[in-house]
């Protein structure tokens, strides 16, 4: 565990003690903004601040009365799974004006308000930061008219503003992702994947209208995640007489077998000349040309539905945190800022930079300088545009280079989602260098069997949505088959290797305790002895405890578990929500979880047990993992490719890989992918119970306690994350809360 330097903050010293914080959500709704104001206001009681919720936006600001209602922990509970906003979201031009604003600052004067969290778009985060430079000469109006005391300016000083993006659009400048994305590409995935089934059936054409007026990002990424034919994006208008090369390549695939064809088009789609690319106009387009059957399917609101991904409750809860910590941080003279996510991490960055640099993407496309709105975007924007051309436009075999390499892919281990996102990308990325490339099946064991083939661009198409491995894998390690496996490398005159593999729900369970009598479930994950899943589901559910491996636990930590969820039960709070590794403790067994908690809850709760197993390798892949998988293979090859160039000797005709880089491990470090040699591991890694020695993720079991309110000790670094320093128990004192 962390301990505390020199350099780090106390949590302790942080008390908002007599501040008043209030959270309001602005502009259009987003899944995951109910997680983020959950944890604004438990965050905010946390630390002894009064909290209040302003419902309906600015509108609620301006109108005031009912509007403004003081938060407890209890009326932020079961909202954490719950889309939209439910505290409500309204356009308000009044606020526009200086007369708006003033009677805004009436309302929270007469509160005590002086804190402001508001979780919107860039034009929420510009109208706040305006009303934090107006706030002084607001207050001497409100003491002119009379409205307010003259000791109230000198009280209230100075209004602080945090900001939290929620846009499903990804068009926010300095934040990786926006809160709400991530569930929006789920709805479009969730649709595309609907669609392909029957539009194979019938041989037909879709074009898929998606969200993104301004910003290209769901229709780019969901192009990536679902390998669509085309896709036509505001950022990067396609060339003159991209009709006929749309065309071609429709007619293209057709020819090679393929039953469908996807067409992505966002909203705001347009050619060089700024005229709009409609879905309709597509549709026109491919019928008249080609006279295939095609549809249109409009996403719309769809995509602003249904309960928000994991990822969303996790990043909305860990903004909502750092929102707080920055509010309690904050001085007179500090500038206003905005919770982004870079590299993992919970940054805050000035506010007007942002919403600054956001303007210039819209001004770059205006001035048709599309190169620069693309950069303007961010590395990972530009990173997505680069694979999806790499991968969806096959060059003609006279075009290719031709290398003389012969590349193998398979993947070993369990399967997981993504690993056919990664294993289409490898094989179209190896074959657009010019390697001749082979699929080895059942992993290192068809490997010394001599499963091995050549497969080419057309045999991995549909591979991207599919789940587990279409390759087929096994956990059998290479050590056992060495000699057969490298008379099948000589055979096959293979230069190089490319592994996908591994070291070899919660909500509808939530959902039938509610109605019902008090319920308390208890969920064993997989994972080995890695506590990942357990952490970070549990964050996502709103669990009340998650034993893991890395964190060591005794019975007196299950008896204060116990006992708190046992008084929480006893007001009117109707189910609880405990995670369990599958190998966090030999002794402490699900079973013996559960047979404790139904013993000491007799009389007050009932307990249920489910052990997830294997269904959590199952089902499609997530868009993350589409997109990710597809991403981290196309860099290997590429690595690959590099290597294979430096290490090939010519007067021999032989790649001669001798050094520890010509194995290594591709893996995502905050914002990088990163080659590590996998000789370099061996310190790094704990082999008995293959996992790492240090766990980045750990650093977020603290947030899962806090909102849930355990007593726990932590620090602030200076990154803002926040760092577990001892092991924790429920405080005695608040042990009837709400989830």
């Amino acid at each position: 565990m962390a301990q505390p330097d020199s350099k780090k903050i106390f949590f302790e010293n942080l008390s908002g003690a007599g501040k008043a914080i209030a959270v309001l959500t602005s502009g259009g709704d987003a899944q995951g903004m109910n997680a983020a104001v959950r944890a604004v206001v438990r965050m905010g009681l946390y630390v002894g601040a009064k909290v209040y919720f302003i419902h309906e936006g600015y509108q609620g600001m301006v109108d005031g009365g009912e509007n403004i209602k003081e938060a407890s922990w209890e009326s932020v509970s079961s909202m954490l799974q719950v889309g939209g906003t439910v505290i409500g979201s309204a356009r308000c031009k009044e606020f526009r004006t200086h007369e708006g604003r003033l009677k805004a600052a009436h309302n929270l004067v007469q509160h005590g308000i002086t804190n402001l969290c508001v979780i919107g778009g860039d034009g929420s985060l510009t109208g706040a930061n305006l009303f934090r430079e107006e706030w002084s000469g607001l207050l001497t109006e409100l003491v002119e008219q009379g409205l307010i005391e003259a000791d109230a300016v000198q009280k209230y000083s100075a209004l602080h503003i945090v900001g939290m993006v929620g846009s499903i659009d990804n068009d926010f400048c300095g934040t990786d992702m926006t809160i709400g994305t991530d569930s929006a590409l789920h709805r479009i995935i969730e649709v595309v994947d609907a669609i392909m089934t029957t539009a194979q059936s019938h041989q037909r054409t879709f074009v898929l209208e998606v969200m993104g007026r301004h910003c290209g990002y769901l229709a780019l990424v969901s192009a990536l995640a679902c390998g669509a034919d085309w896709v036509l994006i505001p950022e990067m208008p396609p060339e003159d007489g991209w009709e006929d090369k749309m065309c071609q390549k429709l007619s293209a695939t057709r020819s090679r077998g393929t039953r469908l064809n996807i067409i992505i088009v966002a909203e705001g789609a347009i050619d060089r000349h700024g005229k709009p690319i409609t879905s309709s106009l597509v549709k026109d387009l491919v019928v008249k040309c080609l006279g295939f059957d095609t549809r249109v399917t409009i996403l719309g609101h769809v995509q602003r539905g249904g309960t928000p991904s994991a990822f969303d409750r996790i990043l909305a809860s860990r903004m909502g945190v750092e929102a707080v910590l920055a509010l309690l941080e904050t001085t007179a003279n500090t500038p206003a800022c905005v919770v982004s996510l870079c590299g993992n991490q919970s940054v805050r960055l000035p506010l007007m930079e942002c919403v600054q640099m956001t303007q210039e993407v819209q001004k770059a496309m205006d001035e048709k300088r599309f190169e620069e709105a693309v950069r303007l975007r961010g590395r990972s924007f530009e990173n997505n545009l680069k694979t999806y051309k790499l991968l969806a436009h096959r060059k003609p075999e006279s075009e290719l280079p031709v290398s003389n390499f012969n590349v193998a892919v398979l993947n070993v281990g369990a399967p997981a989602a993504g690993m056919n996102a990664a294993v289409r990308s490898a094989i179209r990325v190896g074959i657009s260098e010019g390697h001749k490339m082979f699929a080895v099946s059942d992993g290192f064991e068809g490997f010394s069997k001599g499963q091995i083939k050549e497969i080419k661009w057309a045999d991995v198409g549909g591979w991207t949505g599919q789940g587990g491995s279409l390759l087929g894998t096994k956990r059998t390690l290479p050590a056992k088959h060495i000699d057969k496996i490298a008379e099948q490398m000589q055979k096959h005159n293979i230069n190089a290797l490319l592994i996908v593999g591994g070291f070899e729900t919660c909500d509808r369970i939530k959902q039938s305790a509610s109605g019902t009598k008090r319920r308390v479930f208890i969920i064993e994950t997989m994972g080995g002895y890695c506590g990942y899943l357990a952490s970070v589901g549990g964050l996502a559910a709103g669990a009340d405890a998650a034993y893991i491996y890395e964190e060591p636990f005794d019975i007196r930590d299950l008896q204060a578990n116990v006992e708190h969820l046992t008084e929480k039960m006893k007001t009117s709070i109707q189910r609880g929500l405990v995670l369990r590794n599958e190998n966090s403790n030999e002794n402490y067994t699900t079973d013996f979880i559960y047979q404790l908690y139904s013993e000491e809850g007799k009389g007050v709760f009932d307990s249920r047990k489910n052990v997830l197993g294997h269904m959590q390798q199952g089902g499609a892949p997530s868009p993350f993992d589409r997109n990710f998988g597809t991403k981290i293979s196309a860099k290997a090859m590429q690595w690959v490719t590099k290597k294979l160039v430096e290490t090939f000797r010519h007067d021999e005709g032989r790649v001669f890989a001798n050094g520890e880089d010509s194995c290594c491990l591709l893996g995502m470090r905050r914002r990088a992918l990163v080659f590590q040699p996998v000789v370099q591991l061996k310190d790094q890694t704990d082999f008995v119970h293959r996992i790492p020695k240090e766990q980045w993720w750990l650093k977020l079991r603290p947030l899962m306690k806090i909102l849930a309110k355990y007593k726990t000790s932590y620090d602030v670094s200076d990154s803002g994350q926040l760092e577990h320093v001892v092991r924790n128990r429920p405080k005695e004192s608040d042990a009837s809360v709400a989830m």
